[in-house]
């Protein structure tokens, strides 16, 4: 899957050549010229990374930023702060106020795409490589297979995560709220129900094999995953 990229510039030039760069680099780029319209982006196209430029109309990048990290759904986006601002105070206060990287104008496109990749990899949530199983049920994370009694288990991305996350974590009851926390991050604006339906595709998928009643509902509590 792509990484969604906001780029929140109010030079028309300068964004347009930002996003250019950004999609020749396999990213998806989302533009945003001040604050306003960088929060509807937010709603719309939650982002794996914003490039924030300094100067905008209204409010300040800087202040944007204390906004995004004081945010609960945005704190842990990371932002590059864009500037014409070299002096070493400046940067310190760009960093201060919560970008994780500082890139002065001009800068070249170049080593800002390696910037971006650099951060992505860092904030990349990682997948243990190890082989889970529980019962007839195994799931490798390194080749993204499932197979239950033998027989291959076709799912996607968030219904293979979920899996995993309940393969290392059996018995105990989880909330439709602490599954979205775990299995989707703290960086979502969706629904609890969704929950619902990624469990009733995990429990199609199990059906073959007459594995799908370990994903198991507790009225009122939400879901476990048990063999017995």
């Amino acid at each position: 899957m792509k990484a969604k990229i906001l780029i929140v510039e109010d030079e028309p030039a300068i964004q347009e050549l930002l996003a250019f760069n950004v999609t020749q680099a396999g990213f998806l780029a989302f533009c945003a010229e001040d604050g306003d319209k960088a929060w509807q982006q937010i709603r719309d196209n939650l982002p794996d990374l914003i490039l924030l430029d300094w100067m905008l109309p209204g409010i300040s990048g800087v202040m944007l930023a204390k906004q995004l990290r004081a945010d609960a759904h945005t704190k842990d986006i990371p932002i590059i702060m864009l500037t014409a601002r070299g002096e070493e105070r400046d940067k310190v206060q760009g960093l201060e106020s919560g970008a994780d990287d500082y890139v002065t104008k001009p800068f070249s496109p170049r080593e800002l795409m390696a910037r971006i990749r650099a951060i992505l990899r860092r904030h990349a949530p990682q997948m243990p490589d190890e082989t889970v199983t529980v019962g007839a049920l195994e799931l490798s994370p390194s080749t993204h297979r499932v197979t239950a009694k033998g027989i291959t288990v076709e799912l996607g991305p968030t219904e293979f995560r979920l899996l995993h996350f309940f393969m290392t974590h059996t018995e105990r009851v989880y909330s439709r709220m602490q599954l979205l926390d775990q299995v989707w991050g703290t960086q979502v604006f969706v629904e609890e129900r969704t929950v619902d339906v990624h469990i009733r595709r995990l429990r199609a998928a199990l059906e073959a094999s007459k594995m799908d009643n370990l994903v198991q509902t507790v009225r009122g509590s939400g879901y476990r995953f048990s063999l017995n």
